[in-house]
């Protein structure tokens, strides 16, 4: 009888969470699918090429990219079980994140005050919808971030802060990877 080397608490946990990031994949599919089919309907309103600024978002996607890597980096540490360094990348993680999320909520404030809400057109409700549920999650990582950082702190790196650390920066990797994804059509494609 074989044992499947696969079998164990931590590689389910992992796989689970594979499966919840396929479902997510889908999420923003659907969304990114329909930004791109409402892209060109401003009603007589701004396109993307009149609002959006790559100098600004260039520097959020460093940012997010930076707060992926350090996320990774942070994981490296936690699976050395070396405390210290895993809350130090994981504290600049957080803070990254939080510039971001705060680049892209003064990046709204900005749309919505020259009176380029979510209502104004298809192609500003569907921008707002896919931003906002990128920030969104974005807000659940910086959550999670925050709330893995206490637990570690409190209970030190056992095995299941382990499959945790995985997890989490299975997340940012991913909310980075969706970030690219919404740079290259939203901003590349629409400043073009």
């Amino acid at each position: 009888m074989s044992i499947d080397p696969h079998a164990d608490p931590y590689s389910k946990t992992v796989f689970g969470f594979w499966i919840y990031l396929l479902t997510d994949f889908v999420l923003f599919a659907t969304i990114l699918a329909s930004y791109f089919v409402l892209r060109g309907s401003t009603f007589g309103g701004p396109s993307a090429c009149e609002l959006l600024t790559l100098s600004f978002t260039f520097l959020q996607t460093l940012i997010l990219l930076t707060a992926a890597l350090t996320a990774g980096i942070a994981n490296v540490f936690a699976m050395r079980k070396n405390t210290f360094w895993t809350l130090g990348w994981l504290g600049l993680t957080f803070v990254l994140g939080l510039l971001f999320l705060w680049m892209e909520a003064a990046g709204f404030v900005s749309l919505i005050q020259e009176g380029s809400g979510w209502d104004r057109s298809a192609f500003l409700s569907a921008y707002f919808t896919l931003l906002g549920t990128h920030a969104v999650h974005i807000l659940f990582a910086l959550f999670w971030t925050l709330l893995f950082f206490g637990y570690v702190f409190w209970h030190g790196l056992t095995s299941v802060s382990l499959q945790r650390a995985t997890c989490l920066r299975l997340f940012w990797q991913f909310l980075a990877m969706i970030w690219i994804g919404i740079y290259t059509i939203v901003y590349l494609m629409g400043v073009s």
